[in-house]
């Protein structure tokens, strides 16, 4: 048994945590998927809460049309919206956390390189440093200093106390894929808000890139990729593909 992939909504961008739902699907009826996108804003960690001035600013943004959600994965500051596809997975282990969460990464990985690798694009879990919301599972292109990133993740995980289980576990691991998006513009984006709540953090635009950008370039061949639109509909069916298929890691509770 694999992952169930959860059907797109009809009613358009979800709630910028809506895949937090996953963890309780995946606990009561098994191994869970979801391809989504967002409506447009930032989302921040739990930490962010403690800088003073913080649910002022929240407002102040959200009056900007870029409200300000905050997430329960760790991690740091992430654009939503237009262009950015949200892959999460959702399963259960019976163990510690900690030795299962680097499983969950790579799983995602795997899934995430499988796809992009059908596009040409060679991406392969690395740090990014100067990208927003960096670590060691970023997917990234290139090497040294000319690495760029493409792909962020996070997890988080919940307690499922479950008769005949030691320490029930439900993990959600999720990416945000910078499919077809103006990285510029929602670096800058992260950069006012950080400025603004007069953090140390900055991040550069150059240390990101928009998949879609890359087959604009020619870097990647694929006529079926020459629209916006069409790209991301054939980016939608490659990462279903892929995650349909894919194999859990050792450890994994397939069913409920």
């Amino acid at each position: 048994m694999g992952f169930t992939l959860l059907a797109p909504t009809s009613t358009g961008p979800e709630d910028a945590r809506f895949d937090e739902t996953l963890i309780d699907l995946a606990a009561t009826h098994g191994p869970t998927a979801a391809i989504w996108t967002a409506k447009q804003g930032l989302v921040v960690p739990r930490t962010y809460r403690r800088h003073a001035g913080f649910e002022a600013l929240c407002a102040e943004y959200a009056l900007s049309g870029w409200p300000v959600t905050v997430r329960m994965s760790g991690g740091g500051i992430v654009p939503q919206g237009p262009g950015i596809i949200n892959v999460s997975l959702a399963y259960c282990i019976d163990g510690n956390p900690m030795d299962h969460s680097e499983a969950a990464y790579q799983l995602l990985c795997n899934v995430l390189g499988d796809a992009l690798a059908r596009l040409g694009v060679q991406a392969h879990a690395a740090a990014v440093e100067g990208s927003f919301c960096d670590g060691r599972f970023n997917l990234a292109i290139g090497q040294g200093e000319s690495i760029k990133k493409v792909a962020g993740t996070a997890q988080l995980w919940r307690r499922h106390p479950t008769p005949g289980y030691k320490n029930r576990q439900a993990v959600l691991v999720h990416a945000l894929v910078l499919a077809c998006v103006d990285t510029e513009q929602v670096t800058h984006r992260a950069n006012a808000f950080e400025q603004a709540l007069a953090t140390d953090r900055r991040y550069l635009p150059g240390r990101t890139v928009s998949l879609h950008t890359l087959v604009q370039a020619g870097h990647v061949h694929d006529n079926n990729t020459a629209a916006d639109a069409n790209f991301l509909s054939h980016l939608h069916a490659l990462l279903e593909e892929y995650i349909t298929g894919a194999t859990l890691p050792p450890g994994s509770l397939t069913v409920s």
